[in-house]
């Protein structure tokens, strides 16, 4: 059954328009609800544990969500305002049977969308969502009343998950003499990321850490480094971390300005475990910088490329057994200390390194130079089928062409938004820009013809 709700990260899209309705919510809510007591041991209540980000949005489909699962006899806890790994990890700490969370990641304020995670921490499975989509198209009932779920707020959230988060950074180092500044993207870690890199030593300048429902992402954040990168310089700091809304995805800074994106920290990441010993192989995705494959492949390093999303690159790391995978964008999974993504912790693994080898970040990367890439994202109404564009293709082939030896093409449409994404790498930069928009361009005129 193909799912058409459910995407590469769960259900997202525009508040007030259908899936993010609250009236939906409530279904599916009840829905998951039903489902999950399905596969729920035979004994004591299902509990959920639900958490979000900052969005003023959030409060309605939280709401609309505990509804759900209380009509279906689904307990429910609420830990409010937190990063989506943390609640991955509470659901399995707290030996629940679900994790809901209610966010857009990095999209703006106007978006939302939930997600769900298992009983172990990980992204539902896709039978799961499957089953759920089914039983959204049943009609929605109630259990008896003195069957209906109840819920609580969980209180010391925050503080459970700095602990584990603070657990994943060897015991023998510290950040003490560091100074970082920590940009929150006005999102869901605001009150938790710069807890956890405090309490471990480092002077700590946060920004970014005020949200008031409708700043989210703005300005601020891994996708909007900007602002990260003038603290970074204006306060002296050594290093500066940004995450995005939901704090899954990680950029870094160095006191000189200079930003290390995803592809970059996977590389630093991975040459460092191998002078542990501890890596064979790891996981990019199509998208991944070829500079990265091949500095890779020269450290003997093992390299595959997934599809975009993080679920497909946890997909590959489980059937190669390998524990570390990343994509450009920051999501940076280390399978041996979180089961998804997680921001705050892949920034602890990064300064761990540091800290092994007493070098600056950037002479980490001494010999790698990324190829030049340009991505431009095309508006797609619905139903245009790309795929199948004689149009596009002719252009495509003819880009590649001229790229033979010298770079790469990648079109693929957004798994979170209603985008075409165009990319192009070459060895120059000018290249790869008037490749990228001749293919953008060629979509465009024939989405407008």
């Amino acid at each position: 059954m193909k799912r058409r709700y459910f995407g590469t990260d769960g259900i997202r899209g525009t508040v007030g328009q259908t899936p993010v309705t609250p009236d939906f919510v409530l279904r599916l809510g009840y829905a998951a609800g039903i489902v999950l007591a399905a596969n729920a041991p035979a004994s004591g209540r299902p509990t959920v544990l639900i958490g979000k980000d900052t969005r003023v949005s959030g409060y309605m489909l939280e709401a609309a969500l505990e509804a759900g699962f209380a009509a279906a006899g689904v307990d429910t806890m609420l830990a409010g305002p937190m990063p989506t790994a943390a609640v991955a990890y509470l659901t399995r700490a707290l030996r629940l049977n679900a994790g809901v969370v209610i966010s857009a990641s990095h999209n703006p304020y106007q978006d939302n969308g939930i997600k769900f995670f298992s009983a172990d921490g990980n992204k539902l499975a896709d039978r799961i969502e499957v089953d759920i989509e089914r039983q959204l198209d049943e009609p929605m009932q109630c259990v008896a009343s003195e069957e209906l779920g109840k819920a609580r707020r969980l209180d010391d959230a925050a503080g459970r998950y700095i602990e584990f988060c603070k657990s994943t950074f060897p015991n023998e180092y510290d950040l003490r003499g560091l100074k970082l500044v920590i940009d929150c993207a006005h999102g869901a870690a605001y009150h938790i990321a710069p807890h956890v890199f405090h309490e471990l030593g480092a002077e700590v300048i946060a920004i970014g850490n005020q949200p008031n429902g409708f700043n989210i992402n703005d300005g601020y954040g891994a996708t909007a480094p900007e602002n990260l990168v003038r603290a970074v310089q204006a306060h002296q700091a050594d290093l500066g971390i940004a995450l995005d809304g939901d704090a899954d995805r990680l950029q870094v800074v160095d006191g000189s300005g200079r930003l290390f994106n995803g592809d970059e920290l996977l590389y630093v990441l991975a040459k460092d475990r191998l002078l542990q010993g501890e890596v064979k192989g790891v996981v990019g995705t199509v998208m991944t910088n070829m500079a990265i494959e091949l500095a890779l492949q020269s450290l003997g390093v093992q390299f595959v490329r997934a599809k975009v999303g993080d679920r497909y690159v946890l997909e590959q790391l489980r059937a190669h057994g390998w524990l570390l995978g990343a994509e450009g964008s920051g999501h940076i999974l280390c399978l041996d200390k979180h089961t998804t993504g997680d921001g705050i912790i892949s920034a602890l693994q990064v300064l761990a390194a540091l800290k092994r080898v007493q070098q600056p970040l950037a002479r980490l990367l001494d010999g790698v130079d990324l190829f030049p890439q340009r991505m431009i994202n095309v508006r797609m109404p619905a139903g245009y089928d790309w795929q199948s564009s004689a149009t596009l293709q002719s252009e495509r082939s003819r880009v590649e062409r001229e790229l033979a030896g010298v770079g790469r093409v990648l079109i693929r449409a957004s798994g979170t938004e209603p985008v075409l994404r165009v990319m192009v790498e070459a060895h120059h930069a000018d290249i790869a820009t008037q490749c990228a928009e001749r293919l953008a361009n060629t979509v465009q005129a024939e989405i407008s013809g």
